[in-house]
């Protein structure tokens, strides 16, 4: 165990990321010290890994040290050496089913190939989601026969209409108990990824995976999705910013929001 280095896990959306999407000169100062110190940063995020490469890349995260849990834990990137690490799956034949149910309920429902967000129909909500996260998409007949390899998750979308959600979750759990999990990202984003799949399960994976002890973790977030991530690691701590309901879920809670410098607080009170 390499007892002195600590790990820093961190959302991006609402938590290292302003609400214009850029990084704070704090908080880049200060990912920047941790680094130089031999601390690893650690990105967690639910977008896939083209989206999450590309705001590595901008962040100036891909140096040694640096990773990166992308599709909610479902793939672990090493961002210095570019290469996957890690990776669960879901069978083509069960994201067939899962779209063909969607569709019956008239939710909005895309899957992921390494380079693109998979539809197979256009709409307002895949638009929205292309412009807030800078991803190309593609609209193809069938997923699961343009899929080239098994994706690591879906995601059901609808504005204001949480509850249909909820229920969409509540079947597909029942339907596929031993072999999906449902949780949401925000009132409007239910991700659907194979079993055992949760930004908790990646944070216990990396510290086993880089012999660093559980008890130098720390995980920021902001929304439901990190919750494990906050409750997996030694240290969880919650931006002031974030959604209601996940604050109880952490140690500690921020003065400092995403806008102002938060994870640099963070980094100063728990990693240097």
């Amino acid at each position: 165990m390499q007892t002195g280095r600590k790990i820093l896990f961190t959302d991006l959306d609402g938590t290292l990321l302003d609400d214009r999407k850029n990084i704070t000169p704090g908080n880049q100062a200060a990912i920047s010290e941790a680094l130089a110190e031999g601390h690893i940063i650690v990105i967690a995020t639910g977008r896939p890994l083209s989206g999450t490469l590309a705001a590595a890349d901008r962040l100036g995260l891909t140096r040694d040290g640096c990773y990166a849990i992308a599709y909610n834990g479902g793939l672990i990137f090493d961002l210095g050496r570019r290469e996957t690490i890690y990776s669960r799956t879901i069978p083509r034949a069960l994201v067939r089913q899962v779209f063909d149910l969607a569709f019956s309920r008239n939710i909005h429902i895309q899957t992921y190939s390494n380079t693109h967000v998979l539809a197979e129909h256009d709409s307002e909500y895949l638009q929205d989601y292309r412009r807030e996260i800078g991803v190309p998409f593609q609209i193809v007949p069938d997923v699961a026969r343009a899929l080239l390899e098994e994706p690591c998750k879906m995601l059901a979308i609808l504005y204001d209409a949480h509850a249909k959600l909820e229920a969409f979750r509540q079947e597909l759990l029942r339907i596929f108990p031993d072999r999906l999990d449902c949780f949401f990202s925000n009132d409007n984003y239910l991700e659907i990824v194979p079993t055992n799949v949760s930004k908790g399960l990646a944070v216990r994976w990396m510290c086993s995976h880089l012999e660093i002890p559980l008890e130098n973790s720390v995980a920021a977030g902001d929304a439901q999705n990190d919750i494990s991530m906050l409750e997996a690691a030694h240290v969880g701590a919650v931006m002031c910013n974030a959604f209601p309901g996940v604050a109880e879920h952490g140690d500690y809670v921020t003065r400092a929001d995403n806008n102002h410098d938060g994870i640099a607080e963070i980094i100063r009170r728990f990693i240097l």
